[in-house]
């Protein structure tokens, strides 16, 4: 019997990938970079465990497809992360893969070329040298953890990273989530159940074995410990935003009644804003009242924002695209990021003054 006619039969051609060990041999992490990843790490564990009273907001891109306008925006984000620091952490959101409900682009590893060329090997070297620049800096990132392969080329440049809420049930995921290095954020699903992200919680809790692929690319057999810094994200679903106080409490008791801790963060746009970028703000400030008001489950936010405002469709002709503009979800531009944010730090400021003063 000819094999092709039982083996590979829809597979039309395939190479060889680069190493993880050969691109990290290639770009280097830096001295300067590693001190940024570890820190941030550690400030939103320390977050976690309610030691440090501040609150991480996952602020950035829908997705990066324009390195020099990842890079811009990584520079506005350092200096206003500098300026909130004393009760916010800004960890900017880098995102290079896309999940799809049917088709599209899937961000740039995949397609950096943003044309269909699949150079998936320029992808990975290109999301790795973006995020030893970003933290060279000395700002933090996020991520989502998507291809499990993929993510071991560039994981120990990433603080915090997220299980999206259309692979939230997928126990490749839960099991991926059990041995990252850093805090993961566990999505409700895209229909807004809750209970998908809690089950998530407690499998990414427990050690797995699973199959991945080693440093030197080889085809390995892993064995995780748990990862105890997993916590829920609320986004919403395709019915219902569920940011609410009354929501909020109930997935509070939720997690109490499953030995879970009560953390939890708050995803401003998708389900929440009504994929509608223009609500993200008025859900943003929503959020921050009840933190205000006593609220002391919610760690974070996650805020879609861009260089400007919207988004754009990609189309042949790359060079008519505009810079800084979204070419996946619409978010929100720089100028209003920054005036949320500042006044965010502005109300909590003003909220532990009265504290102070009332005791």
């Amino acid at each position: 019997m000819d094999a092709q006619t039982i083996f590979n039969i829809n597979i039309e051609s395939s190479q060889n990938l680069i190493s993880p060990n050969q691109i990290k041999n290639e770009l280097p992490l830096t001295d300067s970079a590693s001190e940024t990843v570890l820190r941030g790490r550690q400030e939103i564990k320390d977050i976690l465990d309610g030691k440090d009273p501040r609150k991480f907001l996952i602020v950035g891109p829908c997705s990066i497809h324009d390195v020099k306008v990842a890079e811009e925006y990584a520079q506005k984000l350092k200096k206003l992360a500098d300026q909130v620091k004393d009760n916010l952490l800004l960890v900017m959101r880098v995102y290079f893969e896309k999940p799809r409900t049917t088709v599209g682009w899937k961000g740039l590893i995949n397609d950096p070329d943003l044309n269909d060329s699949f150079h998936i090997e320029k992808g990975l070297i290109t999301a790795r040298s973006l995020l030893i620049k970003i933290a060279e800096i000395g700002l933090p990132t996020a991520t989502e953890a998507l291809d499990p392969i993929a993510i071991g080329y560039f994981s120990e440049l990433i603080s915090w990273s997220a299980i999206g809420a259309r692979t939230i049930e997928s126990q490749t995921h839960r099991e991926m989530a059990s041995g990252l290095s850093m805090p993961v954020g566990l999505k409700n699903g895209t229909d807004g159940n809750v209970k998908v992200a809690l089950d998530a919680m407690h499998a990414s809790r427990t050690s797995h074995h699973f199959l991945g692929i080693n440093e030197m690319g080889e085809i390995s057999i892993f064995k995780t410990k748990g990862n105890y810094y997993g916590h829920v994200i609320l986004r919403g679903g395709s019915e219902r935003t569920n940011f609410q106080p009354e929501i909020i409490q109930s997935v509070e008791e939720k997690l109490k009644a499953a030995g879970l801790p009560q953390r939890i963060v708050i995803d401003c746009s998708h389900g929440n804003s009504r994929k509608d970028h223009k609500l993200q703000g008025s859900v943003f400030t929503n959020v921050v009242q009840q933190i205000i008001d006593g609220n002391t489950s919610i760690v974070g936010m996650m805020l879609e924002s861009n260089l400007k405002e919207g988004n754009q469709k990609l189309q042949g002709d790359l060079s008519q695209l505009q810079y800084g503009v979204s070419v996946t979800d619409k978010c929100i531009g720089w100028e209003e990021t920054e005036n949320i944010i500042l006044l965010t730090h502005e109300k909590l400021l003003a909220c532990q003054k009265s504290l102070v003063r009332s005791h």
